[in-house]
């Protein structure tokens, strides 16, 4: 796990101060500069779309683990380090958080503009803006921390503004009073601070435990010690800072059952935020299961695999039957991302290389496949002002490119063979059957009901005969297809080609197998007779 500091140009510091900074200049713009400070909003986060891809090109996936090394003294009386550093599964998230945030600033071009409301007087434009580039720079930067430390004060900073963007920048289309509107959001922004910050706190108890018993927090380090045999950890020890860290990340990722606060997020925020959430932030989750969950505590990882790998496959099922229930647009989308969050944390615990790649994947492509969705659905819901399936019907004869773009985002959550997704679903049910052929058959029914629910809300949504309330919907005028068109042209490409995505991913993949030394059960084949 050697790495090299890089002595040169600090890519990976500008990936994530571009926004970082243009979060004070956007916030900085004079009130009655509303228009001044979307664009400026939008053109940071292009420049940093254009950062992540220097460093996917750079990236070499048959070089280091680690690249782009940056590392600098910070605390150091406590061993704290600024240190920075990205492998393959790192730059595909790194990548993909870049390439949403431009998306999620041009759907939400008119999600701050004022109200004149009783509750709700005034929304500042820049503000909102603002958050949203501080939680794509934090983001970023959780993806490219390699000390513990800098990453735990990452993963908990980013909830201030996520917090501020669901509290107070609902969504529009709330049933019943301005009040009662105000008070779902506030419920739904409380909720999801405190469920983050109880696991927030549990996983510092953990950091701290972790520092006692190796003396620093560089993960490279760390590693690296336990590798030679110069750190050696009691097996209770490593079980209980394991579960210390496990549960931070179970309550982010969202794993059952430690999810219900993301219906409530989600159905309460607008779209746009609703994506930062789901296809965004819960990636931190995910991904911290793989880096540091895997990467510093193996033995502890495969002692908990039984149980984790139970929890996964009942986020899958029951986040699928309760979202086939659900009236709601919104919160059928978030149970439906319950589900699939199941099927990533199944392909990370699964111990096989397909299974870990097809979750990496599963990342990628549910945070492209979730965003095209919850995008359409959220420009569905501001021409009718509902979010009840209930009130919509016959949307394919009035608005035909809406009900196709959405109909598209649609198919890819069900995994249809030919886009993004079925991918990773593909790889993470083989590496799982592979070594859990029960927990891959009983997965397998998540596809099933992953069927049922999305093709039935597009049947009550945008078939049969066209209700008065949407005989006059406009289709998607030209900012909304600049936002949708490439996510779908996306989905077709990583679903037909994804070899460029897995080339990068899989020497990653290799390398934590080699953390936890596991490898893939060899395929039982039958002797000739």
């Amino acid at each position: 796990m050697s790495q090299v500091v890089n002595a040169g140009f600090p890519i990976l510091t500008a990936t994530a101060a571009v926004p970082a900074i243009g979060a004070i200049l956007t916030a900085a713009v004079p009130a009655a500069s509303r228009t001044a400070a979307k664009w400026l909003a939008l053109l940071v986060s292009l420049v940093t779309l254009a950062l992540a891809a220097i460093v996917l090109v750079g990236f070499e996936p048959g070089g280091d683990r680690y690249q782009f090394v940056e590392s600098h003294s910070w605390i150091k009386d406590f061993g704290v380090r600024y240190e920075l550093g990205v492998d393959g599964i790192g730059v595909a998230l790194i990548a993909l958080t870049a390439l949403l945030i431009p998306f999620v600033v041009l759907a939400g071009w008119h999600d701050a503009d004022p109200l004149e409301t009783k509750s709700s007087r005034w929304r500042p434009t820049q503000g909102f803006f603002a958050l949203i580039l501080a939680v794509e720079a934090m983001v970023i930067l959780s993806f490219e921390a390699t000390d513990v430390f800098l990453f735990y004060i990452l993963f908990e900073a980013m909830l201030i503004p996520m917090y501020f963007l669901i509290g107070g920048f609902g969504d529009r289309a709330h049933a019943g009073s301005d009040e009662n509107a105000a008070a779902q959001r506030s419920y739904a922004a409380v909720k999801f601070l405190l469920y983050n910050l109880v696991g927030g706190l549990i996983m510092l108890a953990a950091v701290i435990g972790l520092y006692v018993v190796a003396g620093n927090f560089s993960l490279t380090e760390i590693a690296e010690a336990r590798a030679s045999g110069q750190l050696e950890m009691a097996t209770n020890t490593e079980r209980l800072l394991f579960l210390g860290f496990f549960f931070a990340f179970a309550v982010k990722a969202p794993l059952w059952p430690l999810h219900t606060w993301l219906p409530n997020a989600m159905g309460e925020a607008t779209a746009p935020v609703a994506v930062l959430i789901t296809a965004v932030v819960d990636k931190v989750g995910t991904f911290a299961m793989l880096r540091f969950c895997l990467g510093l505590f193996p033995e502890a990882s495969k002692w908990a695999t039984p149980v984790i790998i139970t929890l996964a496959l009942i986020s899958i099922v029951y986040g699928a039957l309760l979202a086939v229930g659900q009236r709601d647009i919104k919160r059928l989308i978030a149970y439906a991302s319950i589900s699939h969050f199941g099927f990533i944390v199944m392909g990370i615990f699964a111990m096989t290389s397909q299974g870990q790649s097809g979750a990496t994947l599963y990342m990628v492509n549910h945070g492209i496949s979730t965003a095209a969705l919850m995008l359409v659905a959220g420009f569905l819901i501001s021409r009718r002002g509902s979010r009840l399936i209930a009130d919509y019907g016959g949307v394919q004869k009035v608005a035909p490119v809406l009900a196709g773009t959405f109909l598209i985002g649609g198919l890819a959550t069900l995994s249809l063979p030919g886009l993004a997704p079925f991918v990773s679903e593909f790889l993470v049910l083989v590496g799982t059957f592979a070594r859990y052929p029960v927990a891959g058959v009983i997965a397998t029914t998540g596809i099933v009901l992953a069927a049922l629910y999305t093709l039935v809300l597009y049947q009550r949504t945008m078939t049969g005969p066209v209700k008065e309330e949407v005989r006059a919907m406009p289709d998607l005028r030209v900012r909304e297809l600049a936002v949708v068109a490439p996510l779908i042209a996306l989905l077709i490409f990583l679903g037909v080609f994804p070899k460029p995505l897995t080339d990068i991913v899989n020497p990653a993949v290799t390398h934590t197998m080699s953390d936890v030394q596991q490898k893939d059960p060899a395929p039982e084949v039958e002797a000739a007779k």
